[in-house]
């Protein structure tokens, strides 16, 4: 390799992912206020396989693409004007979203203040399977349903990457967690913070969970768990929808019961970010890793992604 090149997964086509071939392309430059990062460790999310297929965030894209949002690695450049951030700094970010970011590549650019320093207490597989998960998590309760201490909040798919750490997040926000998976995952998600489990497969959890403030719902629409969770929701409470946006008949289930509905799409935010690395540390959340797949596999990891059976998150080992 030389230093105009880099090893990257790219998309030539939409497709299946045998899509997904590794190759030598051009190695980036930070404009002013970006760095260029080393990539150490990318993780692999549900949209990166959702927009290999041509779904997802694939009408925002350009082909060739580099898919990939989360990263964490070395700042080996800052463009002028970058203050905050040098080089050899250790960093994490979710950049650009949705727009590309080529986080399966060893070196990306972004503007400086979409990176945040990488938790010291955790390696680069870590810090990279956290911050679209975990900024989604963090935005959901945080942000969009502003979750108080005593409060009831139900997370649908709590096992998942996005789940479990929202689980965790409630809990250090104070609310009483109910988080729905299968029963092997029980005993791991009440470790994390849940106070009750239900078994979707064997339950509805209509008939179980009781009221609650807020619904974290990441099935997207899957099962009809949005609407559904209307019927477990008090009046005034929230319906938070992810990925898949408030449909037609979430709003009208919910405008019915005086429930409140919103949407949530990620946005990039190196200062949640910070927040999540002191959280890390100080030992209030940690992230689940199933598998590390080295960069030449990352069709094997979309396949395994692609079972919906992952706990916790998938990560591309790109250059440690």
């Amino acid at each position: 390799m030389s230093e105009h090149t880099m090893r990257a997964v790219t998309v030539g086509e939409f497709g299946g992912p045998e899509v997904l071939t590794v190759e030598q392309v051009a190695r980036p430059a930070p404009l002013p206020t970006e760095v260029l990062v080393r990539v150490h460790a990318a993780g692999v999310n549900p949209v990166d396989w959702k927009t290999r297929a041509g779904q997802g965030m694939a009408g925002l894209q350009t082909l060739p693409l580099i898919l990939g949002w989360d990263v964490s690695g070395v700042v080996e450049e800052v463009g002028f004007g970058v203050t905050t951030l040098a080089p050899g700094d250790e960093v994490y970010a979710m950049p650009w979203f949705p727009r590309p970011a080529g986080g399966y590549a060893e070196y990306v650019t972004a503007p400086s203040r979409q990176f945040a320093r990488k938790p010291s207490s955790v390696g680069h597989a870590e810090a990279a399977a956290l911050p679209l998960a975990a900024l989604t998590a963090w935005q959901a309760l945080v942000d969009t349903a502003h979750v108080q201490a005593g409060q009831r909040v139900l997370v649908h798919a709590g096992a998942g990457g996005v789940g479990h750490l929202a689980v965790q997040i409630a809990r250090h926000l104070g609310a009483e967690v109910v988080a729905t998976a299968r029963e092997s995952r029980h005993a791991w998600l009440k470790e994390l913070g849940a106070d009750e489990t239900i078994d979707y497969s064997r339950q509805r959890f209509e008939d179980v969970a009781g009221e609650v403030d807020v619904v974290i719902d990441l099935m997207g629409g899957q099962e009809a768990t949005d609407v559904r969770s209307v019927a477990v929701t008090r009046p005034g409470g929230l319906v938070v929808s992810v990925p898949g946006g408030v449909s037609a008949e979430l709003a009208d289930a919910a405008a019915r019961a005086g429930v409140r509905t919103s949407p949530v799409l990620v946005e990039p935010d190196g200062a949640a970010l910070t927040t999540i690395a002191g959280l890390v540390d100080a030992g209030a959340l940690r992230v689940e890793i199933e598998r590390v797949f080295p960069l030449d596999r990352a069709a094997e990891a979309h396949r395994q992604g692609e079972t919906n059976r992952t706990r916790g998150k998938l990560v591309l080992n790109v250059s440690e």
